[in-house]
């Protein structure tokens, strides 16, 4: 964590840098006048295309929704990253953060962006930089969008529906294209600097970018560069995170009692931040401050649970290790040069990016401590108190509060290349267009964790004895191995710990792993082919991809930790594809747009895939869309690969948390998955109202053979609730009883279905006109999701999580802003959030006279979460320093109220040792960090 010192630092500089961008646009020379772009009437077809179709064609609605937001919009929000303003989106819902991420250690995914459209999962989520595939971040084949050059983004378009026939696999859900400005000419600055009004999570960026034409225009050049820095928020957290608010099994079972209890005051029970004597007939007894022994006050204890009594000291030491927010650092540099050859152009685009993320996961509980009577450290009453009953040993139970939380600080470098074209040529009379590219991208991700303790190493130094030769503590090893290396480790206690003890238990394992993607693609598209009601537009291609995943790892850092226990996954596939996409006019106003793809895995076989659209329009005021389509996600490199992803972990086995590890492997031989969807909607744009526009989408998501794998949980659920065979063969005990693995499988599992309504209303106007001047512009913008259903499958339930604000659909996810522009001002007010919902749709609330409460169907005294409301502001001054350089001041307020997000309590979870860990809320749906100011300057010469 930096130091206060550092964090002034931080300030100074971005404020002087802030200073330092202004000036230097007041100095700007004169540059020469750049050559004008081509002509219109040199192109022989008007055309726009737009990501939904890859044929092209001018004032064409396409079948799919379209969700654009200009560079104008993505300033206003004035984000981080862009993957930061495209989540605010109503629609994309459940993504990946740096912070949301952080409990992704042993995948090495901590830390990565990844996009999430309709809660379908990131993997079903195609995200394209220009249309373009990227390399990934990890086995499990997440995009990291840190990766993309943020400020040369003009656009993103979000393509809410199946795509997979135009773009290939993964886009079940959908796409999120980030356009790249190719055209921009001239020179812009960004510099800014933000945190919140606690005075943490400093954060600052300067962006560096310049465009030019030459030789005529018939050359171009562009350059970018980028760095952002952000300061993590660990071991603390926010006043409303503190009330002990979650859900535990009912200490109450009288006859009618709900069975989970929703309330405040809530703690662990069965350890203490320096140990507790949870078991035998010394429970209660607790190791404080320096080994001082004390007895613990129960409260109403159900399991590892309880409400009352000291619960929060026992939660104290638990509270906040998991980050509030993540420490980042992001490097982008990109350049793309282009030249117009024989009316083609040719091009060769570069780009590099660095990212580092450090965020804690979670303090590591140990429990089940066995501490003999002669162990060095214990305290001389409770060494007596074990005399006297005649204990050989006791059981400790600790949060290990004199270790370091356990995170991951990791760095990932992407290269990427890109050699291309495009241009058109003409057949006969029949004019084309074509582009053709080849891509070289490269991820290496080095994923070191932090200090988290060797199990082996943890025991021999927790068993400590007197030597009796020398009369100092040492480790019981060291008595008949000296040699060992062992420092003995006072577990009795808070900051009793030595420095030395800590170090030899204490590893950070690491592991590289590298990340190969080759991607060759030709694309031609045509409109010029006549047809009995209009022209009929016409776009094929075909394309090659190969990825690899290599890696190294020290053997010592594959198993025997806490957490880490990296393992190399290596291999690769390859895929072949060719695809064909019509546009037919089919009468006056009423178009149909189809199109087939086939596609062949090295590792599964071919698939194909379809889409079929049409939009009629009766009346000018409305156009009415239809689209039918089937998709596939196919296995990505850790499905396929993984070599077993050993994580310590633990699951809840009749109300009690069991600590395991969980053993994931992956399996060569799972299928694609394969998704029928629907879509219906309709585009209003009523001529008595001059720019407006309305479109409500319905869609209907059905996906079967999901590659996905029953979660340790579910497995000692399935078996031990449900008695199902399959699951408790999955469970391997050692020789004296005790859980130690659950094996964890990919395969073709199970099945999702999703349904929801999509809305989308802008409107602009100008305010009028007086003898004074303009009154200004307004733009009103409302975006919506309606989450109707959300179900999984698992052939044990099936549950619908919409409506669940747990899970990442709420009834409602909605985004309103209203913009307004007067002379060099710009104004905008934003307010985004979540209906009101539950916690899970299959408990029943009751307070008294429940009836009897069985899986999944557990009766609760409070199923209901809060919604909420988060409202933003951004305000920006344009200054000129001459007639061709500006400079624009702003600033922005994110979540101007400091609105609290609504408590959300994990009864499910009742069982997780480290939940304490976690906030009370679900930081994916609602915000966490609270009132966020940020300033910054713009320039542009």
């Amino acid at each position: 964590m930096k130091s206060q010192n550092s964090t002034k630092s931080m300030k100074v500089t971005y404020l002087a840098a802030m200073i330092s961008s202004s000036l230097m646009g007041s100095h700007a020379f004169a540059q020469d006048a750049v050559t004008e772009a081509k002509k219109i009437d040199e192109i022989k077809m008007e055309s726009i295309q737009v990501t939904g179709s890859r044929v092209a064609r001018d004032g064409y609605d396409t079948p799919a929704p379209i969700t654009l937001m200009t560079q104008e919009d993505i300033n206003a929000y004035a984000p981080g990253s862009v993957a930061e303003f495209v989540n605010t989106m109503p629609s994309v819902t459940g993504s990946a953060t740096a912070s949301t991420s952080s409990g992704s250690l042993s995948s090495g995914a901590s830390g990565i962006a990844a996009l999430n459209l309709r809660a379908l999962g990131v993997g079903r989520t195609l995200v394209l930089f220009d249309g373009q595939r990227n390399v990934v971040s990890a086995s499990t084949g997440e995009v990291d969008t840190n990766t993309f050059p943020q400020s040369l983004i003009k656009n993103v378009e979000i393509v809410t529906g199946g795509a997979s026939s135009v773009y290939g696999s993964d886009a079940i859900s959908g796409v999120v294209n980030f356009i790249l400005d190719k055209e921009y000419v001239g020179f812009k600055s960004q510099v800014e600097y933000g945190e919140t009004t606690y005075g943490d999570r400093e954060n600052g960026k300067v962006v560096l970018t310049y465009g030019s034409e030459f030789a005529g225009g018939d050359g171009h050049l562009l350059l970018s560069g980028e760095y952002y820095s952000a300061n993590g928020i660990h071991g603390t957290t926010r006043d409303w995170a503190e009330q002990g608010f979650t859900g535990m099994i009912n200490p109450d079972t009288s006859e009618g009692s709900p069975f989970y209890l929703v309330d405040t005051g809530i703690g662990i029970s069965n350890y203490t931040p320096g140990g507790l004597i949870a078991s035998g007939p010394l429970e209660g007894t607790y190791f404080g401050v320096d080994g001082a022994v004390n007895q613990l006050a129960y409260g109403a204890v159900s399991g590892q649970w309880m409400q009352g009594g000291d619960w929060e000291y026992t939660t104290s030491g638990m509270l906040g290790t998991n980050s509030l927010a993540a420490d980042e650092e992001r490097k982008n540099l990109f350049a793309r040069f282009s030249y117009m050859v024989g009316g083609a152009e040719l091009y060769m685009q570069g780009s590099y990016a660095e990212y580092e993320g450090l965020s804690y996961y979670i303090n590591p509980t140990s429990k089940g401590v066995t501490i003999f009577a002669d162990n060095a450290y214990l305290p001389s009453s409770v060494s007596s108190q074990m005399t006297e009953l005649g204990l050989d040993s006791l059981s400790l139970n600790t949060s290990n509060v004199d270790m370091p939380a356990s995170g991951a600080n990791n760095v990932r470098d992407t290269t990427r290349i890109v050699f291309g074209g495009n241009g058109e040529f003409q057949i006969s009379d029949k004019f084309f267009t074509w582009d053709a590219y080849y891509q070289y991208g490269k991820t290496k991700s080095d994923e070191h964790m932090t200090g988290t303790y060797n199990t082996s190493r943890l025991d021999l130094a927790t068993d400590a004895v007197v030597d009796p030769d020398s009369g100092e503590i040492v480790c019981r090893s060291v008595l008949t191995d000296p040699t060992n290396g062992c420092f003995p480790l006072n577990r009795l206690g808070v900051g009793v710990a030595s420095d030395e003890a800590l170090s030899y238990v204490l590893g950070q394992p690491r592991r590289i792993q590298e990340f190969v993607q080759d991607v060759a693609a030709v694309n031609f598209s045509s409109g010029d082919f006549d047809g009995w009601a209009g022209p009929i537009s016409i776009a094929f291609g075909a394309e090659y991809r190969h990825e690899e995943m290599d890696g190294e790892v020290d053997s010592q850092y594959s198993s025997g930790w806490k957490y880490g226990n990296y393992k190399v996954t290596q291999g690769s596939y390859n895929v072949k594809e060719a695809y064909v996409e019509t546009l037919i006019p089919l009468m006056d106003e009423l178009d149909f747009n189809g199109a087939i793809r086939y596609t062949d895995y090295s590792t599964s076989g071919g698939v194909t895939t379809w889409k079929t659209g049409l939009t009629y329009r009766p009346i000018e005021d409305a156009t009415f869309r239809l689209t039918r389509s089937r998709d596939i996600r196919a296995p990505n490199l850790s499905e396929l690969y993984a070599a077993g992803t050993a994580r310590s972990n633990s699951v809840t086995i009749n109300g009690a948390s069991v600590p395991m590890i969980q053993n994931l492997q992956g399996n060569p031989t799972v299928a694609p998955e394969e998704a029928d969807s629907w879509g219906a909607g309709v585009i209003f744009r009523p001529s008595f109202i001059e720019n407006f526009s309305a479109t409500i989408d319905y869609y209907e998501v059905e996906i079967g053979g999901i590659i996905s794998f029953v979660t340790a949980d579910d497995t000692a659920e399935y078996c031990v609730e449900f008695g199902v065979q399959k699951y408790c063969d999955n469970m391997i005990y050692d020789a004296g009883g005790a859980l130690q693995t659950i094996n964890l499988l990919y395969d073709n599992l199970n099945s999702m279905t999703a349904r929801g309504v999509d809305y989308d209303v802008t409107y602009s106007f100008d305010m009028g006109d007086t003898f004074d001047g303009a009154l200004g512009a307004v733009k009103l913008r409302f975006l919506a999701t309606n989450y109707l259903e959300n179900i999984t499958d698992n052939g044990v339930t099936a549950i619908d999580s919409a409506g669940a604000n747990t899970s990442s659909t709420p009834d409602w996810k909605y985004r309103a802003s209203v913009s307004y522009d007067i002379d060099d001002m710009t104004f905008n007010v934003t307010a985004r959030g979540v209906s009101d919902g539950v916690l899970n749709n299959s408990y029943i609330e009751c307070a008294t006279n429940c009836p009897v409460s069985s899986a999944p169907n557990y009766t609760i005294n409070d199923n209901s979460v809060d919604g909420k409301i988060f409202f933003d502001f951004y305000a920006a001054k344009t200054f000129s320093f001459g007639p061709e350089t500006d400079a624009e001041f702003y600033l922005s307020i994110r979540n101007v109220f400091d609105a609290d997000p609504a408590m959300v309590a994990y009864p499910a979870f009742q069982g997780s040792e480290n939940r304490p860990g976690y906030l009370e809320t679900n930081r994916g749906l609602y915000d966490v960090l609270g009132r966020e100011f940020k300033l910054g300057v713009r320039v542009n010469m």
